[in-house]
């Protein structure tokens, strides 16, 4: 790990003086040995301390046995953000009791382990589409869990004794008190690390160990993963948890600096919605090829073929195969990844999943036969035309697969993503805010275009985005310091961290459904391919599950048998 050599050690003993030492383990009686020492007290980490007495009990069944739980409610920065009553969320409206339920995480601990101080700590993130989190959790009087379910993720961590903490964050569609945009990027990223940052600081008086933090996240919650877990410990990001009061931050203006460490042990991400500056051209590039009026939608009304999409969707695909090279990943036998072979790497990981799944005894369609693919409920039947097989039964192998046909096969059970998918707002025809749009730009503005075709093709007067509102081509407004659209796309993006300085998590679980549509899988094998290429990670499995559409903690038992690996293969 590229950690400072205080990364090992317990960052409580080093963020923070003595006297805070103290009054955080409540020895309030106890006099330093140089009592002629000037002691330096940071008053927003004092007020970050954690008080183990201010908690709720409550009693849940885990396979059965009732289970005693400690939990506590914790606002986790020192300047928490007022938001207003009433926010949006999925489209729709939710009513706050409290105003700082997004800078708020529930921390669980079996009380069986509230003594264990190496136990892991699982951080479990909720922002699907990359949408503001308020503070929730599924751990509650009474409830049940099935640590032996594959889709029971809080079960098994509190089965295996892990202190599961779930997190609230900031993010897209949200308004503070004031009536500003509160969740613009980075806040999600931020907002995580000040939580980790919290754990961090208060190390030494919590149950667990900050040192094996493990952060899941499904979609934008898995994006947010990604990008929480390559940015470790990276200065990019202090001026914006200075004005929160995230815990470590010490300084002013330039010269901030952190005490504490903000890395994590591991990620366990699925289908993460990531590198979203790129996501409209990688998905272009993925389906511009397979579009047309039967898998994609109309927009206003206008059917795919008789508007703009067409256009739009080559012009988006065409800006991709430059991208990708300046990223300079490579393959484990050093060569170049490119557009020529991106599709090559494709082909390797759908044939891989193919035949693990053969040869544990999954019949997998022969070539005319059908296959039974679920999406959203419904079942949809089939015809295998992009898939040949050669032999039969668990000996069956892999011999061919078309991957244009395998991606008319994806579109087939669910409609493509229209043109634009993610940075939707103010281009082709799209009426209104969707896509991930609103999670750019300053917080005067709904929303703000964050790519250079979007921002280029902008249609919309006064929306403050665009040639037409700014008279800035795209990388002139990139240029300009009176905004920070450049960072915003950055700190989000865990393609900009990974293969650099940043502390990288050393162990990664990544998962894209093979039905899933969500994202291309271009993106996902660019992040797979920037984690291996990291020399910081020591591990990353990745696998594209059979016939999974777009969702998260299916496996959860081959997830937790991976995660107890590593922690037994890391011991404190």
């Amino acid at each position: 790990m590229k950690s400072s050599s205080f990364a090992q050690l317990k960052p409580l003993a080093l963020a923070l003086s003595s006297a805070f030492i103290l009054s955080a383990c409540n020895l309030d009686d106890y006099t330093p040995a140089n009592d002629t020492t000037e002691v330096v007290v940071d008053s927003e980490d004092q007020a970050l301390a954690f008080d183990n007495s201010d908690y709720s009990s409550l009693t849940v069944n885990i396979d059965g046995t009732a289970t005693a739980v400690r939990q506590y409610r914790i606002v986790y920065v020192a300047n928490p953000i007022e938001m207003a009553t009433t926010q949006t969320r999925f489209g729709g409206t939710i009513t706050l009791d409290d105003p700082f339920v997004y800078q708020t995480m529930i921390v669980s601990v079996p009380e069986v382990a509230f003594d264990d101080q190496s136990a892991a700590i699982y951080f479990a993130v909720d922002n699907s589409g990359w949408f503001n989190s308020p503070v929730s959790t599924s751990i509650k009087e009474g409830a049940e869990f099935a640590s032996t379910s594959d889709t029971d993720n809080i079960g098994a961590a509190l089965k295996a004794g892990y202190v599961v903490v779930n997190v609230g964050t900031r993010s897209r569609g949200i308004r503070a008190s004031d009536g500003h945009w509160a969740g613009k990027a980075p806040a999600p990223v931020v907002d995580s690390k000040a939580a980790i940052r919290y754990l961090r600081l208060n190390d030494a008086s919590m149950p667990g160990s900050a040192e094996r933090i493990v952060v899941n996240g499904t979609s934008g919650g898995g994006g947010l993963t990604s990008a929480v877990s390559a940015s470790g410990n990276s200065t990019d990001y202090l001026p914006y948890l200075d004005a929160i009061g995230a815990a470590g931050v010490t300084g002013a203006d330039d010269s901030l600096t952190s005490t504490i460490n903000d890395d994590v042990f591991a990620a366990i991400a699925y289908c993460p919605i990531n590198n979203l500056g790129n996501a409209d051209i990688g998905y272009e590039w993925q389906y511009n090829s397979i579009r047309s009026d039967s898998n994609t939608g109309a927009i206003d009304g206008v059917a795919y073929s008789e508007g703009i999409q067409p256009t739009a969707s080559a012009e988006l695909a065409a800006m991709f195969p430059d991208y990708l090279s300046a990223l300079g990943l490579s393959m484990d036998d050093g060569t170049e990844i490119t557009d020529s072979n991106l599709n090559d790497l494709l082909v390797e990981e759908l044939t891989a999943e193919l035949e693990r799944q053969i040869a544990s005894g999954v019949t997998v369609p022969q070539y005319g036969e059908t296959f039974s693919v679920t999406q959203r409920g419904t079942t949809y039947e089939l015809t295998n035309d992009w898939l040949t097989l050669s032999g039969t039964g668990t000996s069956a192998t892999v011999t061919s697969i078309d991957v244009q046909k395998f991606l008319a096969f994806v579109a087939s059970s669910i409609n493509l993503k229209t043109v634009v998918a993610f940075d939707a707002t103010g281009v082709t025809g799209n009426p209104s805010v969707s896509g991930e749009t609103n999670l750019f730009g300053s917080d005067y503005y709904e929303y703000a275009n964050f790519n250079a075709w979007t921002w280029e093709n902008n249609e919309v007067l006064g929306d403050g985005s665009g040639i037409d509102d700014t008279g800035m081509s795209w990388d002139e407004y990139l240029a300009d310091s009176d905004n920070n659209r450049a960072e915003q796309i950055n700190l989000i993006n865990p393609l900009h961290y990974l293969n650099t300085d940043a502390d990288s998590a050393p162990h990664w679980y990544i998962r894209h459904g093979m039905v899933d549509r969500d994202t291309a899988f271009a993106m996902q094998l660019m992040l797979y391919y920037a984690v291996k290429n990291d020399p910081s990670v020591q591990d990353v499995d990745f696998k594209l599950p059979y016939l999974v559409p777009h969702s998260g903690n299916y496996d959860v038992q081959e997830a937790f048998a991976w995660l107890k690996g590593m922690l037994d293969a890391n011991p404190l």
